[in-house]
């Protein structure tokens, strides 16, 4: 059985040409639900967020000081009459009168009346036997009707929105979601991604290492990304090299998961359990894309709900780069949030940069900002497909495309920023 979008005959595709594909496997986000505030943080907003109130709530004092109606030229001579004071999470209790002032904090709801507000360092106060405070206004050509003064709803006004749908939601966004006083959102419900690993060689880390096996490091890195780009990780570890075994672990990731990710052991070229078993349980396609690292992709659908499958080169840099580029911008499509990856930058190259005509190519590199704030950008190491040390140095990939031959250091170069703990 031939999926449409792998209609693409033996040629070599370009990298956009394979995205679009790889993006057509799905039909769009998945359902939202409903979530608590406090485990809101990485979660996709399902709808827009409309203000219930304005923010501010009310119109309030930006500084300490005293609120007044502000006439310039028409100050008392006798000074401002201080008609006591009012603090953050009280309201006044009367207007302020002509010729008056109130005390006011910082938050406070400004007085009916006043509309402006003098910071305290511009004050000086008098005290008469009487108890009386006066306050007079110092360098009084510096002050601006309407200083110091924030309006309600000057931040979001009520019934406008705060958030668009299809927000990723940070430490900014819950802040802001808490200043309407909401204790919950309706979010994109995260997609579920199996991840597995096969072949006699593959060993868990932890395990004695045999003479011929390898670490099981790819696993990892995917259940990591998948992370990292808001997937939740359904992890099947390392599938025994054996038909059946490998069937029984698709067909369970065909009915639980979103997504399912392996690595390496799927190319047209390989005779193992792996390749028949995803033929057995879905459709299949099998892609060479003009890239490096990379190249071989398997693609298809799996179960009765058609799940999307992708199976990622075996090398360990060629499937994180893979990741980035195909899996990636289908786990943002499943969120609601599609064209939002890769994301790019552009930086100065300090070096030349190797690359060939007819592919893009994805170097490890390391980008920084200068001292007159340009962008620049260096490789960080060993470019082979197999070299996780550099890709672990690295902070971004550089994406050189498939119409240059090469970079001169001086020239302007595409970059795709990486997550990092800083």
């Amino acid at each position: 059985m031939t999926l449409s979008c792998f209609e693409l005959g033996e040629r070599m595709l370009a990298v956009e040409e394979a995205r679009t594909a790889v993006l057509a496997l799905s039909e769009g986000p998945l359902p939202g639900e409903s979530v608590a505030l406090g485990v809101l943080r990485g979660r996709v907003l399902a709808e827009p967020v409309l203000a219930p109130i304005d923010v501010p709530q009310n119109t309030n004092a930006a500084m300490d000081g005293v609120a007044l109606a502000w006439r310039p030229g028409a100050m008392p001579p006798a000074g401002f009459l201080r008609e006591g004071e009012i603090l953050a999470g009280h309201s006044a209790e009367h207007p302020v009168a002509p010729g008056a002032c109130i005390g006011i904090t910082t938050g406070a709801p400004l007085p009916p009346g006043a509309d402006t507000v003098i910071m305290r360092e511009q004050l000086r106060l008098e005290y008469s036997a009487g108890g009386e405070v006066r306050v007079r206004v110092e360098q009084p050509d510096r002050v601006r009707c309407g200083q110091n003064v924030r309006q309600a709803g000057e931040d979001i006004a009520r019934g406008a929105v705060a958030l668009e749908a299809g927000t990723r939601l940070g430490a900014a966004e819950l802040g802001l979601i808490a200043s309407l006083g909401m204790a919950e959102a309706r979010v994109v419900r995260r997609p579920r991604v199996a991840v597995f690993s096969t072949g006699d060689e593959v060993t868990a880390p932890g395990a004695a290492l045999p003479a011929a096996g390898i670490f099981d490091a790819n696993r990892f890195t995917l259940m990591a990304l998948v992370e990292e780009h808001g997937g939740e990780v359904l992890d099947l570890g390392i599938l025994p090299d054996t038909r059946d075994a490998i069937a029984d672990g698709l067909s369970r990731a065909g009915a639980e998961a979103d997504l399912v990710l392996s690595s390496g052991g799927v190319s047209v070229g390989d005779a193992d359990h792996t390749r028949l078993a995803l033929l057995e349980q879905g459709e299949l396609g099998f892609w060479k894309i003009a890239i490096r690292p990379g190249r071989p992709l398997a693609c298809g659908r799996l179960g009765a709900r058609g799940v999307p499958f992708l199976g990622l080169p075996g090398n360990p840099v060629a499937s994180m780069v893979t990741f980035l580029q195909f899996a990636a911008p289908l786990l943002a499509k499943l969120q609601g949030r599609e064209g939002s990856w890769p994301q790019r930058l552009t930086a100065v190259a300090q070096e030349s940069l190797r690359s060939r005509e007819g592919r893009v190519d994805y170097l490890r590199g390391r980008y920084q900002s200068t001292a007159d704030g340009r962008l620049v950008v260096s490789d960080s190491g060993a470019q082979g497909s197999g070299i996780l040390s550099s890709m672990a140095r690295s902070n971004c990939l550089i994406e050189i495309g498939d119409a240059r031959s090469g970079v001169a250091a001086g020239d302007s170069v595409t970059i795709q920023p990486l997550f990092r703990f800083p």
